[in-house]
Formats: structure tokens, sequence, C-alpha cells
């Protein structure tokens, strides 16, 4: 995970020159699948994370230009917060994802795949845990690299795993893959969405093989069952 520190008219004119430079008939944005998974929809999660039990110490801030007001909050069974999701290129090199594409870009994952290679964003929905610090230390909350996570945006339910850990006082940002089945624009550079974004992320839960995302789908679907039972 990296700062971002664009300004927002930078990030504009980024995207209309990108815009420029592509091919006719190609799009900036990758084409979003539907992100539905799972048979439990995003209103009952969401009506299980009305109200915050604050378990961090502290508050994050969205981006490093923005005050602290994003709590991280305790369920039975999960932790969650709301916020904003910026966008991870990190781990293996592929043609979405490298130096060019994402001027922030880092060859390197916070956990990585079963094979040791750091993991691939723009084909796997991972998430980004703030790391360690005095506002929350997230090993202490039962979660861990490969756990399962529920993303939700616009009515659309998105299972990841926790695949990345990012600056200690910032919070909100998922893989490249993750947005795009969101549909977020998942450009690293001038993509993502200011707010709107529910990550409920489950105890002591771990994905074998991480890289499986359909292991984590089938796994979330039985959290998530779990969860809406037990809140």
């Amino acid at each position: 995970m990296r700062t971002r520190t664009l300004t927002l008219s930078a990030a504009a004119c980024a995207a209309l020159l990108a815009a420029a430079t592509l091919p006719a008939g190609a799009s900036a944005t990758a084409n979003p699948r539907s992100a539905q998974e799972g048979s439990v929809s995003a209103a009952a999660l969401l009506a299980k994370v009305t109200s915050c039990s604050q378990i961090s110490s502290g508050k994050y801030r969205t981006d490093e230009e923005t005050s602290a007001t994003v709590p991280v909050c305790g369920k039975n069974g999960a932790v969650f917060w709301k916020a904003d999701l910026d966008i991870d290129c990190d781990g293996q090199v592929t043609a979405r994802c490298n130096g060019d594409t994402d001027p922030w870009f880092q060859d390197d994952t916070a956990f990585h795949q079963s094979n040791g290679q750091a993991l691939r964003a723009d084909s796997l929905p991972y998430v980004v845990v703030p790391s360690t610090s005095s506002i929350w230390k997230y090993t202490s909350s039962g979660i861990k690299g490969g756990g399962v996570v529920a993303v939700i945006y616009n009515g659309k339910v998105e299972y990841a795993v926790v695949g990345d850990t990012g600056p200690t006082q910032i919070i909100g940002e998922a893989s490249y893959a993750t947005a795009s089945a969101l549909g977020i624009d998942p450009d690293p550079e001038t993509g993502g969405t200011d707010s709107g974004v529910t990550y409920i992320l489950f105890k002591n839960s771990q994905v074998s093989p991480i890289e499986s995302h359909s292991a984590a789908v089938a796994l979330g679907d039985s959290l998530a069952k779990q969860f809406i039972r037990n809140n």
C-alpha cells in the first residue's frame, strides 16, 4: 500500500491524458463483472453494521490529507470499518500493475501465494489492513493474512482476502481486482472511490491457498451466514 499525494486536479489531468492516449474503442476502466458473490445480500450484511463499538484506540485517515475519522469496530466474529477504496496494484508485475501504470508500485505484498510469490493484484481480490501501531494491532483482533473479508459497495458483495499491509494511520484500500469486481474504476493512479465502502473482516479465518478466490467465496459465504445469525 502506498500513500496518495496527488491533488484532485492533478489526478483529473492524469485521467484525461490517459484517456487521450488510449486507442480508439479502448476504455480506461476494466470491464467489471457482477460482484454479488455467495448467498448473503449486501443489505443483510449492512443491517448488522449500522452501529460501531470501537475497538481501535484511535481513528484512521482515508488519505494523507484527510482528518482521522474512521474507527475500527467490533462485532461477534468480525471487525469492520467504513471508508474509501484506494487501488493497490502491488505484487506481481503484470500488464495492468507495474511501475509504468502505477507511480506507487511495489513488487511485493505482505502475504504471499502458496508458491512463495507475491500476490497478483489485477486478478486476486484482496484487502489492505493498516500496519500495527498504537491505533490498532490487527493480529490482536484475530485478523491474519489470508483472512476472509466481505467488501460491500453499491449493493454488491465481493469476497476478498487480507493480502497486504499499509501505512499505520491510513485505512481503505483494496486490490485492482476487488475494485473492478465492485464496478469501481481500478486505475491505480486515478481510480478508486472516496466513500461508501464497507469492509467486514471475519476473525480467525484463513483461505488456503490464499490465491484461491473460489475458496474465499465459499468460506466467506459460510462465515457471512454465521455473522448474520450471531449479530
